[in-house]
């Protein structure tokens, strides 16, 4: 009787086992990107949280430093939206609030 329980728990472990790895694959895979053309970087910084890497580059041309994150929006990014965040950087092209973005 305790053999038959002993190979029954073993079976029930390696299901459970399979189904944890399956999980974590999916968790590991990433959330899709969301869309964030046109929300400011201060919305990036909140949705993706401090782990993921945001780096953004004025798109203006004056090459300014972007210091204040809520004084700038979001023009293009990379990966697209949709696309499963898989812990890469994200990058931005991102105006002034206030500025149009360039046609690309």
């Amino acid at each position: 009787m305790r053999a038959r329980l002993a190979r029954a728990g073993t079976v029930v472990g390696g299901t459970v086992a399979a189904g944890l790895m399956a999980v974590t694959a999916a968790v590991a895979a990433g959330p899709p990107m969301p869309d964030f053309r046109g929300r400011t970087l201060t919305d990036v910084h909140s949705t993706v949280g401090w782990r993921t890497r945001v780096d953004a580059a004025d798109l203006s041309g004056f090459r300014r430093h972007v210091l204040w994150p809520a004084n700038w929006k979001v023009c293009t990014q990379s990966p697209a939206p949709g696309q499963r965040l898989d812990g890469e950087t994200i990058t931005l092209g991102v105006v002034k609030t206030g500025e149009r973005c360039p046609r690309t």
